[in-house]
């Protein structure tokens, strides 16, 4: 039987390509919207859930594990951006950046986990962000709530290991998506100290989405990890230069790898 696979944030970007790539693989795929009737003309099936909201995920699950007697694979794609300069952002967005990035992926993971412990296999996959190995400037919360995944997934990884189920981070670097339209962008505040840089790295974020990696190398990697017995528990997928600056992290002093961020950033 094919193994049956949910993927959350379907509906464009990342999660699309990753949701059409595995449905032409053979496997059968469920897609998530917050708003299914919005989306057409997809090789899958689309599903109602909102990560911030905890009935739609169990309602969500409930029907697939019901529809096909069991769910093999969770890719927990879903999440949202948010730029800014710390002193400036709304503390209330970066609560819902939490909610969604942190907290909406640990309420699916608790959904699925009773079904995969029943069937004694699973696989969950945790799309994260190369940026939440560091702290960039004016996306500080972006970057805090990818980290904190990595650091849930490491542990929970370890706490379901006896029951079957792997649980494995994906980091993304910058990718051709339409991310930056659904950020929660700060506004640029006349009288801010901190117009001009922010401004600045504002366009420049958006030029390296632009021309970053297409999608279906992420749903490459995702197969891959779907077809292996015994996954890694992290894996990055980016430029050489984005995958480097984790390795650079490790090797040169503080001081010394937030001078070359401070640079790149033109701070």
């Amino acid at each position: 039987m094919s193994k049956v696979i949910l993927v959350t944030g379907a509906s464009s970007g990342i999660g699309k390509a990753i949701a059409t790539f595995l449905q032409a693989k053979g496997y059968r795929v469920f897609g998530t919207s917050r708003n299914p009737k919005n989306v057409e003309d997809f090789s899958f099936e689309i599903v109602a859930l909102n990560v911030l909201k905890v009935p739609t995920i169990e309602q969500a699950v409930a029907y697939i594990i019901q529809k096909e007697g069991k769910l093999d694979v969770l890719v927990n794609n879903a999440g949202m951006g948010i730029t800014g300069p710390i002193e400036d952002t709304p503390t209330d967005e970066m609560r819902k950046v939490f909610d969604a990035n942190l907290f909406g992926a640990i309420d699916v993971m608790k959904a699925v986990l009773p079904q995969m412990r029943k069937q004694k296999s699973g696989t969950i996959i945790n799309v994260t962000s190369i940026a939440g190995y560091m702290g960039l400037p004016f996306r500080g919360l972006y970057s805090a709530s990818k980290g904190a995944l990595e650091l849930v997934t490491e542990s929970i990884s370890m706490e379901v290991k006896g029951f079957g189920i792997n649980v494995v981070n994906v980091a993304p670097g910058d990718f051709a998506t339409n991310i930056a339209a659904g950020r929660y962008h700060t506004p640029v505040f006349k009288e801010s100290a901190y117009k001009e840089t922010y401004e600045a790295n504002l366009k420049l974020m958006n030029a390296h989405v632009q021309g970053g990696m297409n999608p279906i190398e992420m749903a490459k990697t995702v197969h891959k990890i779907i077809e292996t017995n015994s996954p890694k528990i992290h894996y990055k997928v980016g430029g050489f230069m984005e995958k480097f600056s984790i390795v650079l992290k490790r090797i040169l002093p503080d001081t010394l790898y937030q001078k070359l961020l401070m640079n790149h950033y033109k701070l």
